[in-house]
This record gives C-alpha cells, structure tokens and sequence, in this order.
C-alpha cells in the first residue's frame, strides 16, 4: 500500500518541474528501484494511472531500471550479489556479515516533457 504515497510524491515532483518549465505534457518518467526496494512496479504503475488522470502526467508512460543487491562480505571483503534472489551468506566463506553496497535504490532519475 506504501506505492500509494510514494506514487503520489512522484506525480507532485513530476507537475511541479512540469509546470515550473512550462510543459504541455509529461510523456516519459524514469524511475531506479533497487532489488531490496519494497516497492512493485505493477502497483506504482496502477496507481500513477489513477492519480495523473486529468493531470500533465496523464498517459505517461513509466519506465523501470531494476539495479542489482550487492554486498560486500565484512569477514573476506569480498563482493557478490543475490543468487535468484534470496539473500544468503556469503558465497566465499559463508559469513552472514555483510555490508548493503546498493540494491536500495529509489529515486526518480528523468522526466521527458513537450
């Protein structure tokens, strides 16, 4: 329910720079979530096509980068990445000691307007 908020805050961002560059319409917006990221793309797309209705942003078209989890090992400083998408040890020497390197990510990263 989280994407409700966070998909009203990407609207209020994307008619705010819209309007300030004096936009007719906002056709594309690019958005970077992370792997760790709670965030469902299917959600914040169900929602940004009810909230922009009878907005600028009305029919733009969402797109997603997913950025890969990547951690760094605190006990052989090694680094990897999820394995099909289950956090686990470290491959290399099993410790369960790790640093978040990226794969938290959320943020709206460009907007194309006309």
């Amino acid at each position: 329910m989280h994407e409700l908020s966070i998909t009203e805050q990407i609207a209020d961002i994307a008619i705010r720079h819209g309007e300030k560059n004096e936009a007719e319409k906002i056709t594309d917006l690019y958005l970077v979530i992370g792997e760790l990221s709670t965030v469902i793309d299917e959600s914040v797309q169900f929602y940004w096509d009810l909230i922009t209705e009878d907005t600028i942003c009305a029919g733009a078209t969402l797109h997603f980068q997913r950025i890969p989890a990547k951690f760094l090992c605190q006990e052989c400083g090694k680094e990897y990445q999820l394995v099909d998408g289950e956090l686990a040890p470290c491959p290399f020497c099993q410790s369960t000691k790790m640093k978040i390197l990226q794969g938290k990510e959320f943020h709206l990263d460009s907007i194309n307007i006309i």
